[in-house]
């Protein structure tokens, strides 16, 4: 979504892009939204589109698929245990978050939404309706609480701090840790998410469920936590506007370079997927 699908300050998907899309799933072609954002805060962006109820959502990156119309396709939950330890080592540092599975809000946890700055702020300001406060954070995270995944959130230098903390964890190799990084804006995110849960995973395992081979899936991205996912597909296509360091990893992993977000880079790798496919043909788009 955001740097991909989404222009740069907006949040509405470019009418190229939502023609692009439509005439993806018209020509037969999977079409499957792959975000960090949690459900709830993905859906309404896509609401007029018009994509299929059924079209597939990897959220949280990669921790739950569902489909638009609300239909669990697959999930993972982070122990309440490894939630706990993350708010122990992390508390101090940045803004820590949990999400729940639930299907009725508030489902994000702070300890301290005073922290919030710049974006992160604007961050908590859209949330607000679905976030509680607890202080400590420990004494919401019990055994009986499904977590999706937990979220820590601050500048560059906190979370390259926040990073070392959790790599020198005795825990460190029971959970994955996923970075998305918006060096304009002095943003860092780190995804705290059960082990071998990425946008990666759940790809593979959507593909194998809609027995669609590996080679015959496109995986469209910007960021660091794309980089698996691209990595995966079958043809990567990084996308114009992502970082110097990810520009320079691209002719090493073979990926495609798509134009910008600004650009409606999306649109332009799906018009040329659309022009190649033959006349009876299926795959699965990622963005």
């Amino acid at each position: 979504m955001d740097g991909t699908l989404l222009p740069d300050f907006s949040t509405t998907v470019s009418p190229r892009n939502q023609r692009a899309l439509l005439a993806a799933q018209q020509a037969g072609i999977t079409v499957a939204i792959a975000t960090g954002r949690r459900q709830a805060f993905t859906a309404p962006l896509l609401d007029r589109v018009g994509l299929h109820p059924d079209t597939p959502m990897i959220t949280s990156n990669g921790a739950v698929t569902r489909t638009f119309s609300g239909t669990r396709i697959d999930f993972e939950h982070l122990a309440p245990s490894l939630a706990r330890e993350f708010a122990r080592i992390l508390r101090g540092t940045g803004m820590l978050v949990f999400t729940l599975d639930k299907s009725t809000g508030p489902d994000l946890i702070v300890e301290d939404m005073g922290i919030a700055r710049g974006r992160l702020s604007k961050w908590v300001e859209a949330n607000r309706r679905s976030i509680v406060a607890v202080k400590p954070i420990e004494s919401a995270l019990g055994d009986d609480v499904a977590i999706i995944q937990g979220m820590s959130a601050g500048t560059l230098r906190e979370m390259a701090e926040a990073e070392r903390l959790l790599a020198d964890s005795p825990l460190a190799q029971h959970f994955d840790v996923v970075r998305t990084a918006y060096p304009g804006h002095d943003l860092s995110i780190l995804d705290l998410l059960p082990r071998d849960v990425s946008k990666r995973s759940a790809l593979q395992r959507l593909a194998n469920r809609l027995s669609i081979p590996q080679a015959e899936t496109m995986a469209i991205g910007d960021n660091w936590n794309d980089v698996t996912m691209l990595d995966w597909a079958g043809t990567g296509v990084l996308m114009g506007n992502a970082t110097p360091e990810l520009h320079a990893l691209a002719p090493t992993h073979g990926w495609l370079v798509a134009p910008t977000n600004d650009e409606d880079g999306v649109a332009s790798m799906l018009e040329l997927a659309i022009a190649s496919l033959p006349a009876q043909s299926s795959a699965t788009l990622e963005t």
